[in-house]
């Protein structure tokens, strides 16, 4: 009894945490992700911590993308899958309920996060094998002892529709220089 009630409470405050951790990028910052990802029709893009899809059904639907959102909260890749065919996308996107860490990405082509940076520096690995020429774009939270191709900082003041500060952080796949983009 002890052992069921303690993997309840787990459970509850797993559930709780996905919940109150979800926030969703601004479209402003959607946009800008996609143009920094230099996202073509021809790609194939992931979306490590999909929420309710935005990133990927605005690949899909502005660029002809295809790809994959991935989310730990089934209830948000219900709503993904909801709107997606709302959009006219589903027969180019596809949203799982799963833990991103193990989700095999060896396919992409372009890999979206806006995810707390524990995550990133966990994936890293996988990141870092991706083809060369891939083209990883995080949202607010960079990649410990991997140095961005382009970071983009977005300000209330310069750029409509943004309410806050933002940061873009791109990586090219076998390629290390950086710039900065005010």
């Amino acid at each position: 009894m002890k052992v069921r009630m303690i993997g309840s409470v787990s459970a509850l405050l797993l559930v709780l945490t996905i919940s109150l951790a979800w926030s969703q990028d601004p479209m402003p910052v959607v946009e800008r992700m996609l143009e920094l990802a230099e996202v073509r029709q021809d790609d194939f893009v992931y979306d490590l911590g999909s929420g309710d899809g935005r990133i990927l059904i605005q690949a899909a639907k502005k660029y002809g993308a295809r790809g994959v959102g991935i989310d730990l909260d089934p209830q948000r890749v219900a709503e993904a899958t909801q709107k997606a065919k709302e959009e006219g996308v589903s027969h180019l996107v596809e949203f799982r309920a799963e833990d991103g860490t193990q989700t095999d990405i060896s396919k992409a082509t372009v890999v979206t996060l806006y995810m707390f940076k524990w995550f990133n520096n966990a994936i890293k690995p996988k990141l870092q094998k991706l083809k060369p020429g891939s083209r990883i774009v995080a949202h607010d939270y960079d990649i410990d002892d991997w140095k961005p191709t382009t970071v983009v900082q977005l300000e209330p003041t310069k750029d409509p529709g943004i309410e806050r500060h933002h940061t873009l952080y791109l990586w090219k796949v076998g390629i290390e220089s950086a710039q900065r983009s005010d």
